[in-house]
């Protein structure tokens, strides 16, 4: 339910607050006073196209905002999509700036103007110039007649879920039969394929870790062969060019030892000569290469090179190829008891679209009588609506099975006799429009979550007993939810829960628009307004008197 209207600079309005309340919400005015202005700003807060005209004169930005105390599920479901949060109502937000950008706020979080229209759908119906209403919308039509249909149609509700439980089960089992169809139609191919690489990967035999350890034994093994080279160069230095180093310099120190003085002075050196003999001889003697078997090497490589060229094919990891066996050996075997298993999904198939078929006849069925039911119940509203020439229809043909059926759904209409019917939105225009989207939502205003309804030019070309039968629907739909009616009818304007008046003054050469919610007494004289013209007579005072709705409290 709409329940504040802040608006700021949008054209003749300077600045409004205006708060609604449940039931029905009248508003009056002087011809020009601005009330198309209202409509204009509240479809702009709920993401109507935006036009720079709006903005006041003299003014750099307009604004618009509307609050509403409840979330309903449909809004959630779009909220939640978008990341905004919604607990305990919704405020929609938007500015226009003379220049033409147009920026849009739910709950504070910006969003863009299509996201702001997806949820202001959801929240009012607007039934006048600017018309979102659902119900326009061939598309909509199954959902409302269902929605009509679970209120007056016994089991209906059940029914509706075992076509859509029924025809779940169908679906499922008609995508895993076309799966195994698709992988028998190139079975032939695919097996010798799956053949060759099984048993290469089962011959190949790979261990997770292996490649790992091949990689590490081959790397040791290489080193060691290029340590053996270095080592040969090492010895050919040392004694691998004629005389050994260590036989050098125990010759040395034996050459030294033959110096005549007494005591020898380089017997210290001497021994440091022998010394270095030994050490270099024991040396030598460790740096003998190590033998290597170069069979193991090419055993090693032959096994690693082989099992990363079957990585490389399958595009794996050499650890993977163990998982790739065992998925392709799965493949393999699906493919040969695929026969088996394609009999076995196609009789359940069967069975589903079976069961799905008979549950969606059903499901015909029900809304065949929900029709009925419906249009009875439309008909009988049109007469007093001066659409008593009108007749409706429910139009439901066959289409693709869907979760929902086998039926496509169009409310039909005709407005004179003889012509033929067309569908809704291409039959009727203006205030006969209106009159009959009102007839429509008073029937199903009792199987239809309503929030707020917006209806402007609903009493066009009418009046008396015809206006006052429009004020009646308009109260009794407003009942369970809310309505928004702007009106020239003084026996509209008389069922109103709230009225409010809009007028427009001249300031300092400054046109503003205001509106105000007004007293019972102010009431009796707007509609004696409405009635006599511009001057009020006591005869226009007394008929005021009697259309307000003895039913309404005056203080509401």
């Amino acid at each position: 339910m709409l329940i504040g209207l802040n608006i700021s600079n949008i054209v003749l309005i300077e600045r409004l607050n205006l708060e609604f309340g449940r039931g029905l919400n009248i508003l009056t005015g002087e011809t020009g006073a601005g009330k198309s202005i209202l409509l204009d700003a509240l479809s702009l807060a709920l993401g109507a196209r935006s036009d720079t005209g709006l903005v006041r004169h003299g003014c750099d930005t307009a604004s618009v905002t509307a609050e509403f105390d409840s979330c309903p599920a449909s809004a959630a479901e779009i909220l939640n999509e978008n990341g905004i949060p919604c607990d305990d109502g919704i405020i929609l937000r938007r500015t226009l700036s003379a220049d033409g950008k147009s920026r849009a706020w739910i709950n504070d979080t910006p969003v863009s103007v299509k996201v702001l229209k997806s949820v202001g759908d959801t929240l009012v119906e607007i039934h006048g110039q600017f018309a979102n209403h659902t119900l326009l919308n061939p598309g909509t039509h199954r959902l409302a007649l269902d929605a009509f249909a679970a209120n007056n149609i016994d089991g209906f509700s059940d029914i509706l879920a075992h076509t859509r439980n029924s025809y779940s089960e169908y679906h499922t089992a008609e995508r895993r039969l076309n799966e195994l169809t698709e992988l028998l139609s190139r079975a032939a191919s695919e097996r010798e394929y799956l053949i060759h690489n099984v048993n290469e990967l089962r011959q190949l035999n790979v261990h997770p870790g292996e490649e790992e350890d091949l990689s590490n034994r081959r790397t040791a093994m290489m080193n060691a062969e290029k340590d053996a080279a270095i080592l040969t160069d090492a010895i050919d230095v040392l004694g691998g060019r004629g005389t050994s180093v260590d036989a050098m310099i125990f010759n040395a120190a034996h050459i030294l030892q033959r110096i005549k003085t007494e005591p020898n002075p380089y017997s210290e050196q001497i021994d440091k000569l022998y010394t270095a003999a030994e050490m270099v001889s024991d040396a030598m003697g460790a740096l003998e290469p190590t033998s290597m078997d170069m069979a193991d090497m090419d055993s090693i490589e032959e096994r690693l090179f082989a099992i990363r060229a079957a990585a490389r094919k399958h595009r794996v990891t050499p650890d993977e190829l163990p998982n790739k066996l065992a998925e392709m050996s799965a493949n393999l075997d699906a493919i040969d008891n695929s026969d088996a298993e394609l009999k076995r999904v196609r009789t359940i198939r069967d069975n589903a679209f079976a069961a799905f078929s008979e549950n969606a006849r059903r499901l015909s069925d029900a809304r065949r009588a929900a029709s009925d039911k419906m249009r009875n119940r439309i008909l009988s509203e049109l007469p007093d609506l001066k659409l008593g020439s009108a007749d409706f229809s429910v139009e439901c043909t066959t289409c693709q099975p869907s979760q929902n059926g086998i039926d496509d759904v169009t409310f039909m209409i005709k407005t004179n006799p003889g012509s033929p019917f067309a569908p809704l939105h291409r039959a009727a225009s203006g205030g006969e429009l209106a009159r009959l989207m009102l007839a429509l939502r008073v029937v199903l205003s009792t199987a239809e979550s309503a929030h707020t309804f917006v209806f402007d030019e609903v009493d066009t070309g009418i009046s008396g007993a015809t206006a006052s039968a429009v004020g009646a629907r308009l109260n009794r739909l407003a009942a369970a939810s809310q309505a928004l009616v702007i009106t020239h009818s003084a026996q509209v304007a008389g069922f109103a829960d709230r009225h409010y008046k809009i007028s427009k003054s001249v300031s300092d050469n400054k046109t503003t628009t205001s509106v105000t919610e007004i007293t019972p007494d102010e009431r009796i004289n707007e509609i004696a307004r409405i009635i006599s013209g511009a001057e009020i007579t006591p005869e226009s005072i007394t008929m005021a008197k009697t259309l307000i709705n003895p039913t309404v409290r005056p203080d509401k």
